[in-house]
């Protein structure tokens, strides 16, 4: 099932991706009525819900509806963040063995683990405003985890049951704040740095999230192109290492790194940094692609 957030009301809604369109959830449950029960409304039910409330949910996108009036075109929405309220964000850094060698960095013996807020999150189209004081932002295309349930202490082999789905993201970031101290968090927590969709889409559809082509595009020429493949640690070692260490719940969302082909992996006479009107499309295979509009 791909799910997909999109405005309406001032609000968040939950949108399911149809043949015949998106879906408008909380519109067809109204029109269903006695039919509903037990559908989840908006994406943090649908993740709280777990497999009942998926399984609910593809009813209803499995009904014939006779209206065409809960369905939209895609394009004529105003996309939202895949998830909306994280609990957490967490990144991991330098995860691909071509980004870390790029970077001229060693392998790491465990996972480089960073946070981010819930203020980075962001849509498909949506512009991005550089931040005032950075004058070297980058993209980073990552494949996004979301966790279906509790986690805490899970064994690797055991890992992937505690996945809802996973999304497109894109890890943007300031390299001259990220380095600017020790520590990166400034340089990955600028309004609009985490932006994650379209879709979130259900782990029943990924056969191997360890194995997905995945690129980024600027302004039409391919800058990534690599596979999760190239990952030092798998999705499941990446689960397991951080519910060792802080209990995970519904809704959080892990980035599992980039690879090769960053701004700041270029020689460092040639880096052109993104600016005002550049287009960044990051795309995961079976995922979607998503969009972002980089503005001053």
């Amino acid at each position: 099932m791909k799910t997909l957030t999109f405005k309406k009301d001032g609000k968040w809604a939950l949108g399911v991706k149809t043949e015949r369109g998106v879906l408008d959830v909380k519109e067809a449950v109204h029109l269903l009525m006695a039919d509903a029960e037990g559908i989840p409304e908006t994406v943090d039910e649908l993740i709280l819900k777990g497999q009942k409330g998926k399984e609910a949910l593809q009813r209803l996108a499995d009904t014939e509806i006779a209206s065409d009036d809960v369905f939209y075109r895609e394009d004529s929405l105003t996309l939202g963040p895949c998830v909306v309220s994280p609990q957490k964000i967490i990144c991991v850094g330098l995860n691909y063995k071509k980004h870390a060698e790029e970077s001229n960095m060693a392998l790491p013996e465990t996972p480089i683990l960073f946070s981010k807020f819930t203020n980075t999150l962001a849509g498909h189209l949506q512009e991005v405003r550089l931040p005032e004081r950075s004058l070297q932002v980058d993209y980073e295309v990552e494949l996004g985890l979301v966790i279906g349930k509790t986690a805490r202490n899970v064994e690797v082999a055991e890992a992937r049951n505690y996945v809802y789905g996973y999304c497109t993201a894109n890890d943007l970031s300031a390299r001259d704040l990220q380095f600017k101290t020790g520590q990166w968090l400034l340089g990955k927590t600028c309004d609009g740095f985490s932006p994650a969709g379209p879709y979130l889409v259900s782990d029943d559809e990924i056969e191997d999230p360890n194995r997905l082509p995945l690129k980024t595009v600027l302004n039409g020429s391919v800058r990534q192109d690599s596979n999760t493949s190239d990952m030092i640690f798998s999705c499941e070692e990446i689960i397991s290492y951080i519910s060792q260490h802080m209990t995970l719940y519904p809704g959080d969302l892990i980035l599992t790194g980039t690879p090769e082909g960053v701004i700041m992996g270029e020689p460092e006479g040639e880096r052109n940094w993104l600016k005002d009107g550049d287009e960044v499309t990051v795309e995961v295979e079976g995922l979607g692609q998503l969009t972002t509009i980089m503005r001053k």
